[in-house]
């Protein structure tokens, strides 16, 4: 286990072939976060993918121009990751997202995120969006 906080940070467009870049920096943030279980690694990257498929599909369609960053933290007992974007507001509500239906064809993206990390918070701060996911380190 890392004895300090081990971060990355990313600042990109939003746009689809972004995604391709926080696969990247996840991979270089995981090789020096340490020993994590399998089951809490899969659920991170999955809610850190989610977050930012759902930031590209929303935020770019009202902001083709529009940016986003993603922070990554690990500490010794905790798992973080921080999304700003510069998008439209949106409510979320955690208790009552759901998954959707095997029909249809969107709608899992914040249950999977949900499902994958401890926590997932958003507020609105100034102009941005921020997402946060958090995951206890066993």
């Amino acid at each position: 286990m890392t004895e300090t906080d081990i971060k990355r940070r990313l600042s990109a467009p939003v746009v689809a072939a972004s995604l391709d870049a926080i696969h990247d920096l996840l991979e270089e943030w995981w090789s020096e976060v340490g020993e994590v279980p399998p089951r809490v690694r899969f659920g991170f990257d999955t809610a850190v993918i989610e977050i930012a498929g759902n930031i590209v599909e929303h935020s770019g369609a009202a902001r083709p121009d529009g940016e986003f960053t993603l922070e990554l933290s690990a500490t010794p007992v905790r798992l973080r990751a921080t999304f700003g974007d510069d998008g439209r507001p949106t409510s979320f509500d955690p208790d009552a997202v759901r998954m959707a239906s095997i029909d249809e064809e969107t709608g899992r993206g914040l249950a999977l995120a949900i499902a994958g990390v401890d926590q997932v918070a958003y507020r609105r701060d100034g102009a941005r969006n921020v997402w946060e996911l958090e995951s206890e380190r066993p």
